[in-house]
């Protein structure tokens, strides 16, 4: 054992689990330890508010497969961490949360900037340290770290003030692994034979796939069994897009094209995904979850497996390391699926084919309100807007989308090649995050291209991080989607409530000026002829430090609601309540 300080222990051990960079903004709670982070390497980047700081830290990790670190001032620089954490919860994202709190000897007394921080995070995070004495900061420290990799998502580091100060005999842990199985022999062998003799099977490539870096495997599997693959939502990335056996995402504004093909299928294989109800609903009117389908679930935890739909096989095991077994089990057996492999090689490609057309005509929204809104006005429509933004994306490109209606139309045509390319806030769906997530991308692989996606709601919570990108010398590029509204919240009022507009209407200066007078580039794209070229010379100035503003001018025009079945017609039955239109 070593005798150092307690400040000391904290920051040796964050050097022997390899923390590089850590965001949040500067605060006395924890001055001892920040002290001393440029002498171990880390680096320290402050941030404009504590909320950006997590989702930086959120893509950091997504990006680089390792630890995201956050840090801020005890009491509300905490709890502004709360919405961000919660994100990356459901991200499965491995950041820590270092929390510095009211001093341990003061706690409850009712102090400045004091509150009790565990309860704030108990639901949030996949464990809890609270550094009880300054003896324990290494082991604590330590176990946060494996955990949120153990347990793939966020855990929180809780640190009374004082127990940053004082000596201490401590060893420093090291990183401990958990090698993960490809779950039994017997589900396996299921498995295996389910797909052996299925005719029609399909792969469902979620975020698991992603996490135990098995993307290759799930192609190898596919193309033995010349299985389609769809996207698990908000995972365009699991799958390479420049595959022939690739059909796009499912569930909100996904693929037409994999949607039809589940319906077909006999076997579906759902690899490192828990099949969460967003991802399945129904869309364009297509139902299409195949009822009498045998489903094959893969899933690290055993809680997710069988937890939204009714599973034939359940497989506890990494991703990867299940694809693998399945390789094995299927390599020298005769498959059924064979058979008829010319056949559903030609329907997966008919049906991308009638998608791809669709998505080239789709030049305005039909509702009556939609189109009325488009009549005359010249201004870009954002489904092809978004088309052109996809034709110009970089090979290599770091996209996270914010939530909102654009952005999720935007599900229909983002398309990678590889993983660990697309962030979004999954099914917690808040609002400003992409644009630190994309700062935090880019900070983890400074080499690859960051654009976020963002609804001019969302821009006004997060624009604020563009002076971490200059200050810091970050550079990524935003596009703004300006059309002077709330979109998801306004197409509920369209579709239920007659039109009457309460608390959506936005009315925004120029978001380019903005950008400029923060000393980035801000540049206002009106046609769709000039969408292309700005995006490719945003993404080219990353490259000389430089962040860009898009600031896309669109039209009022809204997709689908996110949930038809989340709301229903009111029946007013007093006269008083029939208000008219406010708009």
């Amino acid at each position: 054992m070593t005798r150092m300080t307690s400040s000391e222990a904290f920051v040796e051990t964050l050097a022997s689990y390899g923390v590089t960079d850590v965001f949040g903004i500067v605060g006395s709670a924890y001055m001892d330890a920040l002290d001393l982070f440029p002498t171990a390497g880390i680096r320290f980047i402050p941030t404009v508010h504590e909320q950006g700081s997590a989702h930086m830290a959120d893509g950091y990790s997504r990006v680089s497969g390792r630890h995201g670190v956050c840090i801020g001032q005890n009491g509300p620089g905490i709890t502004n961490f709360v919405t961000a954490i919660a994100a990356a919860y459901w991200a499965h994202s491995p950041v820590v949360a270092i929390t510095p709190e009211t001093g341990s000897t003061t706690m409850g007394l009712g102090g400045f900037q004091e509150t009790d921080q565990l309860p704030i995070f108990s639901k949030i995070t996949k464990y809890q340290g609270h550094v009880s004495s300054p003896a324990r900061m290494a082991e604590l420290t330590g176990r946060c770290f494996d955990r949120a990799m153990s347990e793939r998502g966020p855990t929180q580091l809780n640190i009374p003030r004082d127990h940053f100060y004082g000596e201490v005999d401590v060893d420093i842990p090291a990183p401990r692994a958990i090698e993960r199985g490809p779950g039994g022999d017997g589900s396996l062998d299921e498995a295996a034979a389910l797909l052996a003799e299925a005719k029609f099977p399909l792969i469902v490539s979620g975020g698991g796939v992603i996490f135990s870096g098995g993307v290759d495997d799930c192609v190898a599997l596919a193309e033995m069994l010349n299985a389609p693959v769809v996207n698990s939502y908000l995972h365009n990335d699991s799958f390479p897009a420049d595959h022939p056996l690739w059909c796009g995402p499912l569930g909100y504004q996904g693929s037409k094209a994999g949607m039809k093909l589940i319906s077909q299928a006999d076997v579906v294989l759902a690899l490192g995904t828990r099949l969460g109800p967003f991802g399945t609903l129904p869309q364009y009117g297509l139902d299409y979850w195949p009822k009498g389908a045998k489903i094959i679930q893969v899933d690290a935890d055993h809680r997710m497996l069988g937890l939204v739909k009714q599973i034939s096989v359940a497989v506890c095991g990494d991703a990867k390391a299940s694809t693998r077994a399945l390789l094995g089990r299927l390599e020298n057996r005769e498959l059924a699926c064979r058979a008829n492999a010319d056949e559903r090689k030609a329907e997966i490609a008919q049906q991308k084919t009638e998608w791809e057309a669709e998505l080239d005509g789709w030049a305005h929204e039909t509702d009556p309100w939609s189109l009325e809104i488009a009549e005359g006005s010249d201004l870009m429509h954002p489904r092809q807007m978004l088309r052109e933004l996809e034709k110009a994306m970089p090979n290599n490109a770091m996209v996270t989308t914010d939530i909102g209606n654009i952005c999720s139309v935007s599900n229909s045509y983002l398309r990678f090649a590889r993983p660990n390319s697309f962030f979004a806030a999954m099914s917690f769906g808040n609002c400003g995050y992409a644009f630190p997530t994309a700062i935090g991308a880019k900070v983890a692989a400074p080499d690859r291209p960051a654009v976020a996606y963002v609804g001019d709601g969302a821009w006004g919570m997060s624009f604020g991080e563009i002076l971490t990108c200059v200050r810091e010398n970050i550079p990524v590029t935003a596009v703004v989607f300006h059309n002077a509204q709330w979109g998801a919240e306004k197409k509920n009022q369209v579709d239920f409530y007659a039109n009457r507009f309460l608390g959506v209407n936005l009315e925004s200066p120029s978001f380019a000026e903005i950008a400029r007078s923060m000393g980035a580039e801000g540049v206002v794209v009106s046609n769709l002829g000039d969408v292309g070229e700005a995006l490719e010379k945003a993404c080219d100035a990353q490259k000389r430090g430089k962040t860009t503003i898009l600031e896309m001018m669109v039209t009022r025009e809204l997709g689908d609601p996110f949930r038809r079945d989340a709301l229903k017609k009111p029946q007013r039955l007093l006269e008083k309540y029939k208000h008219t239109n406010v708009a």
